[in-house]
């Protein structure tokens, strides 16, 4: 279950953030996750609370936007959604794409007082 080490992985940028912006604590937190991320929602919203106690982020209400996964052919220059980075071009049908979004996990925002 990495999604705990991601999980102390925002603590410590919400913690340091709050740091330089010499707050004490973080009332809202925005994360951008995508798709193919490799990131369990459920697991994450697990471990969240065990993450975060005693942390800048204990009381601090957490919002995602999650990233759906788009590629771009390299054959026929389409674009379209991926559910798996193993499908294929819906209109010629190549394996051959790059992906141009789904893979993100960033801190978006923080709010902190």
């Amino acid at each position: 279950m990495h999604e705990l080490s991601i999980a102390l992985g925002i603590v410590k940028i919400a913690e340091n953030e709050t740091k330089k912006a010499k707050a004490n604590k973080v009332d809202l937190i925005e994360l951008e996750i995508g798709t193919l991320a490799g990131i369990e929602f459920d697991s994450l919203d697990f471990v969240w609370s065990s993450a975060v106690k005693d942390t800048v982020l204990e009381n601090a209400e957490k919002k995602i936007t999650v990233i759906e996964a788009r590629a771009k052919c390299i054959d026929c220059d389409t674009v379209f959604k991926i559910k798996y980075v193993y499908d294929s071009c819906p209109k010629c049908n190549s394996f051959l794409k790059g992906i141009i979004q789904g893979k993100e996990l960033r801190v978006k925002a923080l709010e902190v007082s």
